[in-house]
């Protein structure tokens, strides 16, 4: 049965409402996209979908709408790429216009599992599995009732109009190309086009939730990882793509919460999402056992590659590219937390990929530490994961999550330090990446060994252990870990010729004092200390 919400819609934008497809189930939108060509079934049973060439974000087309709401909130610049109203207004005008003589799915969605701070999302998408998408990383209508029964208020609506065979003439409507993502605050309309990238729904919905969320309600928005263990422990995994904050946040003794987006509210943690949306390439039952079975029927999978002549997966095949994904609703995982809500954090981990073989395995911030590396958001990426690198280059992404923010990073570094000013946090910089000498050289830290020494952060293993402080931005290393060669731990000892450590140790430490020279002017005393380790 359709709503008022959409009824209203379709007659407002002259829809035709028998084309549109209302709320399908996850089986009526698979057969939806096999009898579209939209995809084929693997033999897993997922979906296998292609984005064609674009298959990952464009953070260049990405804009915002620059009106009376937005003109003094919004951190302009490269990030946030300013959007005139009538331009949108034009385009908006025209994509109706092209997705009214085409089929429509729509469907009801939720964003924010704590009910104080949800949001309701109408997403309109000309493509099944898109929709299928939406299902799996959104909050579903029937998983909430209880939830939304028990708010007081109206929910705010966001639409959002995904339509990737719609193009941009960037002449005529002042995009930089062909695709577009753009979001318009006060008129609570996000609209896509261009891209097959399904991912662009759900990052959008984190941006529009990047801002209202600080802004209105001083909760924390979090681009993380979030699980908890036995005695109701909670526990966060920041890190940018590569870096293993699914993979590590995925634990046969932990329940999940969710793998990327959460809010910190002065009552805990809660999950945006309903689904998780994980790389897989080089996926294994051996390293990730619970990602790999919850690709079965329902999952989506995009980029990927089948061995030859068959439907069997072959993960490690990045012809298409490095990106590849999968995407399931959460219960697609045995020990997830139902309401995916969990009391305030106990550890916070920063995981960093170092190429640069730099960084130990696992060192104990200070608050003021744990700023200045949240507002840097580092990690390194390595050769063969894109075009053009042939060796390691550093990535910065302040508050792990740059992209997504539209308010200056500062305020989002600011609220963590203020909340680990008010708990006992035990915050960790994990490094996932090399050891004895950089990428090339030394080797890359095994999944195993990573898993134990953050379950022995996470059962205060710790704390009757003795540290070491560094010259390496100040950081204290444990001297040992149970059940680990006591050598991993400092990673200047594993390289043959210490003198070529102290110098890649130099250079990194000035790549964060270039990176950091755009914050100075906003950053107080206490960020700019914790660059010194104090």
């Amino acid at each position: 049965m359709q709503n008022n919400y959409l009824k209203n819609w379709s007659k407002k934008y002259k829809i035709d409402e028998s084309k549109i497809h209302y709320n399908l189930t996850p089986q009526l939108l698979i057969e939806e996209a096999i009898k579209n060509e939209e995809g084929i079934l693997a033999q897993n049973g997922a979906l296998v979908c292609t984005t064609d060439k674009i298959t990952g974000r464009s953070p260049n087309d990405r804009y915002i709408v620059k009106d009376d709401l937005t003109e003094k909130t919004i951190n302009w610049g490269k990030v946030n790429i300013p959007f005139g109203k009538t331009d949108f207004n034009n385009l908006l005008d025209k994509m109706l216009a092209h997705i009214s003589k085409n089929k429509i799915y729509y469907r009801d969605a939720f964003a924010c599992t704590e009910p104080l701070y949800q949001i309701k999302i109408n997403i309109i998408t000309t493509l099944a599995w898109h929709n299928l998408f939406s299902h799996h990383m959104f909050i579903r209508d029937q998983n909430l009732q209880d939830l939304v029964q028990n708010k007081k208020g109206e929910l705010k609506n966001f639409l959002i109009i995904d339509a990737p065979d719609f193009v941009a003439d960037p002449k005529i409507d002042k995009t930089r190309s062909k695709n577009f993502v753009i979001i318009n605050f006060s008129e609570k309309i996000v609209i896509i086009g261009g891209t097959k990238y399904a991912g662009e729904i759900k990052k959008s919905v984190f941006s529009i939730l990047n801002y209202l969320l600080p802004k209105n309600h001083n909760v924390l928005p979090m681009h993380c990882a979030a699980n908890m263990g036995k005695k109701n422990d909670t526990a966060l995994f920041f890190g940018l793509s590569g870096t293993g904050k699914t993979t590590l946040s995925t634990d046969n003794d932990r329940r999940l919460i969710g793998d990327d987006e959460h809010g910190w509210s002065n009552k805990g943690i809660f999950n945006f999402e309903g689904g998780c949306y994980a790389k897989t390439i080089n996926l294994s039952p051996n390293n990730e056992l619970q990602i790999y079975n919850s690709i079965k029927f329902g999952s989506i999978l995009e980029n990927v590659v089948f061995f030859k002549g068959t439907r069997e997966v072959n993960f490690k095949d990045a012809s298409l590219t490095e990106n590849t994904r999968t995407s399931y609703p959460i219960y697609h995982i045995p020990n997830y937390v139902n309401n995916l809500i969990s009391p305030q954090p106990k550890n916070i981990f920063f995981l960093a990929c170092d190429a640069y073989g730099v960084l130990p395995p696992i060192s104990k911030l200070n608050i003021n530490q744990a700023m200045y590396h949240f507002l840097s958001g580092y990690t390194a990426k390595v050769a063969g994961t894109e075009n053009g690198i042939n060796e390691p280059i550093a990535a910065f992404q302040a508050c792990f999550g740059l992209p997504f923010l539209p308010l200056h990073p500062i305020i989002y570094a600011n609220m963590l330090g203020k909340k680990l000013n008010e708990k006992n946090i035990n915050v960790w910089l994990v490094n996932t990446g090399w050891v004895g000498g950089p990428y090339g050289i030394g080797k890359r830290i095994r999944i195993k060994e990573t898993r134990e020494i953050i379950r022995t952060a996470l059962n205060n293993g710790f704390d009757k252990i003795d540290f070491n402080n560094t010259n390496i931005f100040g950081l204290n290393i444990p001297k040992n870990c149970p059940n680990i060669d006591d050598s991993l731990l400092n990673s200047r000892s594993l390289w043959k010729d210490k003198d070529d450590y102290d110098q890649k140790a130099k250079f990194l430490i000035n790549l964060f004092e270039q990176n950091f020279e755009q914050y100075n002017d906003k950053a107080d005393d206490n960020i700019k200390l914790g660059k010194l380790g104090n």
